[in-house]
């Protein structure tokens, strides 16, 4: 997701300074190349040796007559995003001010003239964040076009985002904005459909594949409705569980018919493009009132449930975009039965697989056509990345 982007990163007197190794070592994960500048206060906190480790870069501790403010954030700098993280409430009012006087300050006086991308993720105490001034400082901030990662409010802080939403945020500044006031709406997870108060018919879709769709498609400009069903039968950790979801509005819902009504409610209010990337149930049962006695053979009587993207077709013409799981391990028959469900619903295209990768973090797809089926082999992160291109390219 960060693949060549050069990240300058302003670490300011913050106790969540120690926090900038572990952001520094996720942005690099990601592709970013990465170098920083520190103020006084900061480098009290946490050892600029510590900060040149993760960087794997100089740190700049002061602007000498090498005017490394220019060579990192100038017109023709180093830099393609500037962060500053954490932010104090001081720091936030000196660059609101154009106030000059450390050298991330400098450095963010200077991205700012050169029109560079800027983020800023704040950090420091509830009351703090709360003051007047500094609200007024941070709205001042972003009618310039800086991007702030909203603090974690809790125990009485104003605690700096998680390196994940911090690094989404540098990711949408940094990337084109292709899809920049486009709403996306996004279906994920699987379906949950109730037999009786406690058991339900499910499937084992952890919904990550659509997760990474909805990151790509925010870091390429999109305001995003994730519309997430629950996760399959999967070995439980913060992924499968869902974690903070910073990059989309969360729509949660369990049955098919939730999930078709809250798509719905989504396109009413004005939905640019769909990806219906969810393993929605084929089937529903009339579920009992209390649970079922167990002990005893039973049958259930399966009623089909609608398909939503045959629905939401009905009453729209808006791009959407399947996706199609099989068993058959035969990429004719994935491309026989994806192009069949295109037709059928006039999709714009159709990402089709291998049910053998549900829960993986790895994929193989079929991005199939009417005339054309490319093959795609890699990370799912990537695969969100491809389809949000694909969507752009519909909607340009």
């Amino acid at each position: 997701m960060l693949a060549g982007v050069n990240v300058a990163v302003g670490v300011t007197g913050s106790i969540a300074a120690v926090k900038v190794v572990e952001l520094a070592h996720e942005l690099r994960r990601r592709g970013a190349a990465v170098r920083a500048v520190m103020t006084d206060s900061a480098a009290g906190i946490v050892h600029p040796w510590a900060v040149e480790f993760a960087t794997d870069a100089p740190v700049v501790t002061e602007i000498t007559g090498g005017v490394e403010h220019v060579d990192l954030c100038g017109r023709d700098g180093w830099a393609d995003v500037f962060l500053i993280a954490p932010a104090t409430a001081n720091t936030v009012g000196k660059v609101a001010a154009a106030i000059d006087d450390t050298p991330v300050t400098t450095t963010a006086t200077t991205a700012l003239g050169a029109d560079l991308p800027v983020v800023v993720a704040p950090a420091m105490h509830e009351p703090m964040y709360d003051h007047p001034g500094v609200l007024d400082a941070i709205e001042r901030v972003e009618s310039w076009g800086v991007e702030f990662v909203a603090p974690r409010i809790e125990e009485g802080k104003a605690k700096i985002a998680t390196a994940d939403a911090i690094a989404l945020a540098v990711a949408r500044a940094a990337a084109p904005d292709a899809l920049s006031g486009a709403h996306v709406t996004i279906t994920t997870g699987a379906t949950a459909e109730p037999i009786d108060p406690v058991r339900v018919l499910t499937n084992r879709s952890s919904g990550k594949t659509g997760r990474a769709v909805a990151r790509a498609c925010y870091a390429l400009g999109a305001d995003v409705t994730l519309v997430h069903g629950p996760v399959g039968p999967h070995p439980v950790d913060r992924e499968t569980i869902g974690g903070p979801i910073p990059y989309a509005d969360l729509v949660s819902v369990e049955s098919a018919a939730e999930m078709l009504g809250a798509v719905r409610e989504s396109v009413a209010e004005g939905t640019d493009a769909l990806v219906s990337a969810a393993a929605i149930a084929d089937y529903t049962v009339d579920p009992a009132d209390e649970k079922l006695r167990s002990g005893r053979e039973r049958s259930l009587d399966l009623a089909p449930t609608p398909k939503l993207i045959d629905e939401i077709r009905a009453d729209s013409d808006l791009p959407i975009v399947g996706f199609k799981a099989e068993t058959a391990g035969d990429d004719a028959a994935m491309v026989e039965r994806a192009r069949e469900t295109l037709r059928r619903a006039d999709l714009s295209f159709v990402v089709a697989n291998d049910a053998s990768v549900m829960g993986g973090d790895e994929t193989r797809a079929l991005f199939v056509r009417e005339h054309s089926v490319r093959t795609y082999e890699g990370s799912k992160a990537q695969l969100g990345r491809a389809v949000a291109d694909g969507i752009a390219a519909e909607l340009d």
